[in-house]
């Protein structure tokens, strides 16, 4: 696929022998898998507003997070492994430096080259190569934001980490299929894009009341318009959490994965994540 790209671009592909420098040892695949330091990305509002079919109802925005790889999250878990997987095919152990948006158009190229059936959202790509929180201002059927807004402010990423909280599901069963059941409408995505507008001003404003209600809001339009992705599993998940949280929504399309929640306090059996900050030169 590399080799056809670059075909394609009239670029030449030089492969490297990997031969370590005198004096180091050779580093083998699974070590650099190791130490890879390409982020997960986390939906954090708006999740579907990136795809024109639903989009071309109501335009709005999708908010999210660079995470940091501090742990290895689950594959069909909504957490764009697929994409990082492809970014790791593409750049081995970190984002290269270079302009991000060119950077994620190509991680986008290459995960949905010409002919794809299902083109995944342009957040997953978007949300790996971007650090920290991002709004993604998507336009009536388009597949690419018309705009990108980045928040990297150490304190309002901060405030934000501290009070999101994963709860680990069980992975996407194999032959799940989110579209088997849609109901797609104005309404739907009007209450999603609202929805995101409210969990970006309250994440600004610093306010955890207004960030747990539309957080809420989110998930609750994806629901109405994706019914499968709130499973038995899922529905059991935030009842036994209903009362220590004040929000909550799947990391991803749903169906399982990692169910993340909104608390000022510590949430039993919860996972932390770390927000990827943009490096200092």
């Amino acid at each position: 696929d590399k080799k056809r790209l670059c075909d394609e671009l009239g670029i030449e592909l030089v492969v490297s022998r990997r031969v370590p420098v005198a004096g180091l040892p050779p580093r083998s695949t699974t070590a650099l898998r190791s130490e890879c330091r390409i982020p997960y990305r986390l939906d954090l509002a708006g999740g579907w507003l990136d795809q024109p079919y639903v989009s071309k109802f109501w335009p709005g925005a999708v908010l999210t997070i660079s995470i940091e790889p501090d742990l290895e999250f689950n594959d069909r878990s909504g957490m764009s492994s697929s994409t990082r997987k492809k970014a790791v095919e593409l750049w081995h152990t970190d984002i290269p430096d270079g302009d991000p948006q060119l950077l994620a158009r190509t991680l986008f190229c290459l995960e949905n080259p010409p002919g794809t059936t299902y083109v995944s959202g342009s957040q997953d790509a978007i949300g790996i190569v971007f650090p920290g929180l991002n709004r993604l201002d998507y336009a009536a059927g388009e597949y690419w934001p018309e705009k990108i807004t980045s928040v990297n402010d150490a304190e309002v990423l901060e405030w934000l980490e501290q009070r999101l909280w994963f709860i680990t599901l069980p992975p996407r069963a194999g032959g799940f299929n989110v579209l088997d059941e849609t109901n797609i409408s104005v309404e739907g995505a009007r209450a999603l894009a609202e929805a995101a507008d409210g969990v970006w001003k309250a994440v600004l404003a610093r306010d955890i009341e207004g960030l747990g209600r539309s957080y809420k809001a989110s998930f609750e339009a994806q629901v109405a318009m994706f019914p499968l992705m709130k499973s038995r599993v899922v529905s059991e998940t935030i009842e036994q959490y209903r009362d220590k949280a004040l929000g909550w929504k799947l990391a991803g399309a749903g169906g399982g994965g990692y169910l993340a929640m909104v608390s000022e306090k510590p949430v039993e059996n919860a996972i932390r994540i770390r927000i990827r900050r943009r490096q200092v030169e």
